[in-house]
């Protein structure tokens, strides 16, 4: 039990901070350009201007929600754990109820997000949910296989 939590935290952790960094300089990277393209086509010098200073604060704030995704996921996935901790569930009911909430966070998600584009948002939804059943069957097969 301990064991579990620990790796979902740690694991959380490590994603949250290898993707935030990325989105942040990929953003910073990203609007640098925009900076010096948008100068050359105005043929004008941007520094200390809104186009510069807000750059870094944008980035940041991608980042960041960027570091917390994983986390907020990982809070979603552990809590039946905890529940089982107080004998509130068993431990192996405890891994299905994670499993199914995580599948339907990635559901709900998927669909939201599905919303604001064409298609179907709900077909949307499912396949967040199906590529999410993915990536777990083949961590519990290479986890049989160790």
């Amino acid at each position: 039990m301990r064991l579990i939590t620990l790796t979902l935290v740690s694991s959380s952790i490590a994603l949250g901070i290898s993707s935030g960094v990325s989105v942040y300089e990929a953003e910073i990277i990203e609007g640098e350009r925009e900076v010096e393209e948008l100068e050359n086509a105005m043929l004008v010098n941007l520094d200390n201007t809104v186009h510069t200073t807000s750059l870094k604060t944008n980035a940041l704030i991608a980042s960041l929600i960027v570091f917390a995704t994983p986390l907020c996921a990982m809070l979603i996935a552990v809590t039946p754990f905890l529940l089982s901790k107080g004998s509130l569930v068993g431990v192996r009911a405890a891994g299905w109820w994670s499993i199914l909430l995580s599948l339907g966070t990635l559901t709900f998600v998927g669909a939201y997000m599905g919303k604001d584009g064409n298609g179907n948002p709900v077909a949307k939804g499912l396949r967040m949910a199906f590529f999410g059943s993915v990536a777990f069957l083949f961590g519990y097969i290479l986890e049989s296989l160790i």
